[in-house]
C-alpha cells in the first residue's frame, strides 16, 4: 500500500477519533450477530454466485471480514484492506486465510491489479471524504482485470447520491453492467432508498476480454 504524508481522513476514521470504543463494538456487534444465527453474508452469497471457483477477490473496506471470510472459505483467494486497524486485528482473528491490510481505499496500490471481483459492501462508500470518492473508484478500476467486476452497495440519504456516484463511475472507467435495489437482486427503481451496483472497467476500442485477450 502507497502511504502519504497528507492524507484526508475518512468519516469512519473522524467517528473512531471521537468515540475510540466504536470500533471495537461494531467488531462486538457483528460476533453477536452472527452467534445468534443471523445471516450476516447476504453481500457474499452475491459475490460467489458471479465467480468461478478459485477467483481473485478485493474486499474493499472488509471491516472484521465478514464479506472476504465467506468468500475465502468457498475457495477465493481474497485480499482485504480496511482503514482501521481494529477491524482488521478481527478479521485476522476471526478469519483467517485472506490477506487482511490496513490501507487508505484513496492510496490503492496493490501489487494484484487483476482482480476477478472488487466487493464494497457495509456503506462504505458513503464514509469516505467526499474528495476521495473519485479516486477510490479510478483505483478499483485500475485493479479490476479485464472482464472483472466491481460491486458497490450503499443506502441512501448518507450523503452521496446515487446519482452523482454513478457518474464518478463513468468517470473513474466503471460501465454499469447492472444495477439492483439489494443484495438479492431485486430491481433498482427511482424509488430505491439502497443501490447495488455491478459495473466492468471501461475498455478502450478494440480492446478484448474475450479468452484470446
Amino acid at each position: 500500500m502507497n502511504t502519504a504524508n497528507e492524507r484526508t481522513p475518512s468519516g469512519w476514521e473522524d467517528i473512531t477519533a471521537a468515540d475510540p470504543t466504536h470500533s471495537s463494538r461494531y467488531v462486538e456487534r457483528f460476533r453477536a450477530l452472527a452467534a445468534r444465527g443471523t445471516d450476516i453474508v447476504g453481500e457474499a452469497r452475491l459475490i460467489d454466485a458471479m465467480l468461478g471457483r478459485g477467483s481473485r477477490v478485493l474486499d474493499a473496506g472488509c471491516g472484521p471480514g465478514r464479506t472476504g471470510g465467506y468468500l475465502h472459505d468457498r475457495g477465493h483467494t481474497v485480499v482485504g484492506v480496511d482503514v482501521d486497524p481494529v477491524l482488521i486485528d478481527a478479521a485476522r482473528a476471526d478469519h483467517p486465510g485472506p490477506e487482511w491490510l490496513v490501507g487508505d481505499l484513496a492510496q490503492l496500490d496493490l501489487p494484484v491489479t487483476d482482480f476477478d471481483a472488487i466487493v464494497c459492501a457495509g456503506n462504505v462508500m458513503t464514509f469516505l471524504a467526499p474528495s476521495t470518492r473519485p479516486a477510490v473508484l479510478a483505483g478499483f478500476a485500475e485493479h479490476l482485470a479485464p472482464g472483472g467486476r466491481a460491486i458497490i452497495g450503499f443506502g441512501a440519504d448518507r450523503g452521496y447520491e446515487f446519482a452523482e456516484f454513478l457518474t464518478d463511475a463513468d468517470s473513474a472507467g466503471l460501465t454499469i453492467d447492472l444495477l439492483l435495489s439489494t443484495w438479492d437482486l431485486r430491481p433498482f427503481t427511482d424509488d430505491s432508498d439502497f443501490l447495488v451496483a455491478v459495473f466492468s472497467r471501461t475498455l478502450g476500442p478494440g480492446t478484448s476480454t474475450g479468452p484470446d485477450a
